[in-house]
């Protein structure tokens, strides 16, 4: 096991390039079950989720090849085969091998999803559509099984706005008989990118990015090409850090108007930042404003950028209070920046932070993947070092995070941990 060492108060200066979206990735590659000739995929980012789906792939009979970024996923000889453990429990995207073996094979045995811990999030709604569709929906001993003679259109109205659920429930569609309509729908741009591979396949999809899609059921997908979005969560959170620590920083390849979010709080907070066609420059602000947060389903500020930005928050001037409305369990990071001289209390689901204060370096840990964006972003404002365990959260979800801090000036390295500090890590 490792820990990630950063030495605070470097400044950042120079260009970094964003990679493929995460958040669409976990859903690109299940989809490619659903063609009957090869998918390729460009633009993947180089993250352990990826490697993850890939294998799982693998394990249910398809031929992956990677070419740097580049996946080329033969599904032709796949099979209905069970996923009950194993892999699928590493990650919590692993649901939606769920609604594209259901689109394709009609039947899936698969392990209840795992990854980050952030509070109940429950797959009742992804149920809800499937059965809608016409599938038996069982839990066996830990391991959902779906079973369905034939799949038929329906209308499905999410009770809660659900991204996971949305991208289920149009992979499950998109061969069943007949129209299928999602109201309330989940309206974030991973779920056009997935749409837009889809259509490339052949499947009939509309409305994607609104809360109303509707789609006509096709018999057979073929194999495409599709090259993947830029992740706006990596992109938000080296915004982040260049507004906590940059001087002049390049953020390329990024698409703005799916920061807007983030890009208005930071300008509030008197962060200077231009914006091109497919790239941010941030500059260094002279004083950082307090301002209040509350994340909301897209388009409102992202549940994923809070904890980034609560670290940023530190150094403000006055009292700022972030609320999650998405996920209450996403306050983990607090304790871990109380270690480091961080003001801040937790009300219950808000974060009120009071600034400016000096962070100083500490040993702490990274409870999910972006608390671990959080205390990297703390560690480079800090005095000092900063030694944070749990890297594997944060490389689940960001490619060669320490090489491109590394290249815009951060002092940032790796080491492997002690017997003894694994067993304490493991006990903690």
């Amino acid at each position: 096991m490792q820990k990630l060492l950063v030495e605070g108060g470097h400044l950042l200066n120079g260009e970094v390039r964003i990679s493929g979206a995460k958040n669409s990735a976990v859903a690109l590659l299940p989809a490619a079950i659903l063609a009957d000739s090869k998918v390729i995929i460009e633009g993947l980012p180089e993250i352990s989720d990826v490697e993850t789906l890939s294998y799982l792939l693998e394990e249910i009979g398809g031929t992956v090849e990677k070419h740097e970024h580049t996946l080329h996923i033969d599904p032709s000889n796949m099979t209905a085969m069970p996923l009950p453990n194993g892999r699928v429990k590493k990650l919590r995207a692993s649901y939606y091998f769920m609604g594209a073996m259901l689109g394709r094979f009609k039947e899936a045995v698969i392990g209840l999803p795992g990854g980050c811990y952030l509070g109940p999030r429950p797959i009742d709604q992804h149920i809800k559509g499937f059965e809608a569709l016409g599938a038996t929906v069982t839990n066996e001993q830990g391991a959902i099984y779906l079973r369905a003679n034939e799949l038929k259109g329906a209308r499905i109205y999410l009770d809660v706005v659900s991204v996971g659920a949305t991208i289920n429930i149009m992979l499950a569609a998109v061969k069943a008989k007949g129209k299928t309509i999602i109201e309330n729908a989940a309206r974030e741009p991973e779920i056009i990118d997935v749409a837009t591979l889809l259509t490339s396949m052949g499947a009939r999809i509309k409305g994607a990015g609104t809360d109303v899609i509707r789609i006509e059921g096709v018999e057979t997908l073929k194999g495409c090409m599709h090259t993947i979005i830029p992740d706006r969560i990596e992109a938000g959170t080296y915004t982040i850090m260049a507004a906590a620590q940059g001087e002049e920083v390049l953020i390329d390849n990024v698409i703005p108007q799916h920061l807007e979010p983030l890009l208005a709080k930071l300008r509030e907070m008197g962060v200077p930042i231009e914006e091109g066609e497919e790239q941010l420059l941030v500059h260094r602000g002279s004083k950082l404003n307090s301002v209040d947060i509350k994340t909301l389903v897209h388009p409102g500020f992202p549940t994923d950028l809070q904890q980034p930005l609560t670290a940023l928050l530190t150094r403000s001037e006055g009292t700022s209070v972030v609320t999650d409305t998405i996920y209450s369990a996403r306050f983990k990071h607090i304790d871990e920046l109380r270690r480091m001289n961080a003001q801040i209390k937790v009300e219950g689901s808000s974060a009120i932070i009071t600034g400016s204060v000096e962070l100083e370096g500490a040993k702490v840990k990274a409870s999910d993947l972006r608390a671990g964006a959080s205390l990297i972003v703390a560690g480079l404002m800090a005095n000092g070092v900063t030694e944070i365990t749990g890297v594997e959260h944060i490389d689940r979800g960001y490619a060669n995070i320490t090489d491109k801090l590394r290249q815009l000036g951060a002092n940032i390295w790796r080491e492997n941990m002690t017997e003894q500090e694994v067993k304490q890590f493991q006990n903690s």
